[in-house]
């Protein structure tokens, strides 16, 4: 097992990377306030996974009552976040009862923000189930629901108390939602890592044929990236926002599609693509760099064109994103490989052409 500290002003707490973590309910026992735990989950992963926790917190008497959601990026809203609430209440949850989100990146992000909400704050636990959740939603205090005009419009920055990825839980991941965690990954390396970059264009096919030992280093690297960004930046006032790239692109696909038609690591795959072609039309990327961003999104199993959408609507999507400053969409662009920067407005003309180009 890894253990990586996310450090922050006020607080901080534990990344713990490895397999078979699951059921090492010492890992949990120094966060938990109360001996009762809340479990957050949905109907793909609890019956995977569900049982097998509150069987080993029985062992440490820890009593547990689960909160199964429906699954997928579409119940990401208000109506399925009372659910939790409605759960929490009937069973007289306390302040001090311990939220676990057992899930992906939609249960890890609906259980932050139910936490931040009940009683004006109840701790939480992230045990992400895929790898997009391992590398990325767990880790760094971002909560949200999704509004039909924007993804993640409506949540808090709430951190856990404590993040456990267990790379074993992995072994169950359809192969589709193991590529669109490769999108994160892959996303790290290029806005500031060109050695990790190049690391996975190297590892690939070892990541793709679930290899432990190259899974585990690409889930510790991406953790120890995203610790060092929010440690420096947890409410996105700055260099947290560089984690964007692709996002711009990427939510506004989601919400134009409709949430779920792709996932999430899917439209980030192709929103990739977006940003590195517009870097390469401002002259920030050879066109060699360009292939290599999009042999590397292909070589994942990504996607590397974008759905058809008229220039009006992709711009009305993308006014809805979070880095909109004084009605100007800033863009998170690649200045080189492994190096980001926020890039405020694009040309109707470069945006036009990129469209065409890659859609």
């Amino acid at each position: 097992m890894i253990s990586l500290d996310l450090i922050l002003p006020d607080t901080r707490y534990p990344i713990h990377i490895g397999r078979d973590l699951l059921e090492q309910v010492e890992l949990l026992l120094p966060h938990l306030p109360l001996p009762k735990v809340a479990i957050v989950s949905n109907e793909t992963v609890a019956p995977l996974y569900l049982a097998r926790l509150q069987q080993a917190l029985a062992q440490h008497q820890i009593e547990s009552f689960s909160i199964v959601l429906p699954d997928g990026e579409r119940h990401k809203d208000w109506n399925t976040l009372n659910l939790i609430f409605d759960a929490l209440l009937s069973r007289n949850a306390e302040r001090k009862t311990t939220l676990i989100a057992l899930g992906g990146g939609v249960i890890g992000d609906m259980t932050g923000f139910a936490a931040a909400c009940y009683q004006r704050g109840a701790p939480f636990i992230q045990i992400p189930t895929t790898l997009l959740a391992q590398v990325d939603s767990s880790v760094g205090g971002k909560t949200a629901i999704n509004h039909p005009q924007g993804k993640n419009m409506i949540g808090a920055f709430y951190q856990p108390q404590a993040v456990i990825a267990d790379m074993s839980l992995l072994d169950t991941l359809p192969e589709r939602e193991l590529s669109a965690g490769l999108a994160e990954v892959i996303k790290y390396g290029l806005l500031g890592d060109a050695a990790f970059l190049g690391w996975l264009e190297d590892n690939m096919p070892r990541l793709r044929a679930r290899d432990p030992d190259a899974l585990q280093y690409a889930v510790k690297r991406s953790c120890e990236m995203k610790a060092d960004i929010v440690g420096q930046d947890e409410k996105e006032q700055g260099v947290r926002a560089l984690l964007n790239l692709g996002h711009t692109f990427g939510h506004a696909i989601e919400a134009g599609l409709g949430y779920g038609v792709w996932l999430h690591g899917e439209a980030v795959g192709a929103g990739m693509v977006l940003a590195a072609a517009a870097s390469a039309e401002l002259g920030w990327l050879a066109p060699v760099e360009l292939e290599r961003v999009r042999a590397l999104i292909a070589a994942a199993g990504l996607p590397v064109k974008s759905p058809a959408m008229p220039l009006a609507r992709w711009l009305e999507l993308m006014s809805h994103d979070k880095k909109v400053e004084a009605g100007t969409i800033r863009f998170v662009l690649l200045q080189q490989l492994g190096q980001a920067a926020i890039q405020p407005g694009l040309s109707s003309a470069i945006l036009e052409k990129i469209l065409n180009e890659n859609c």
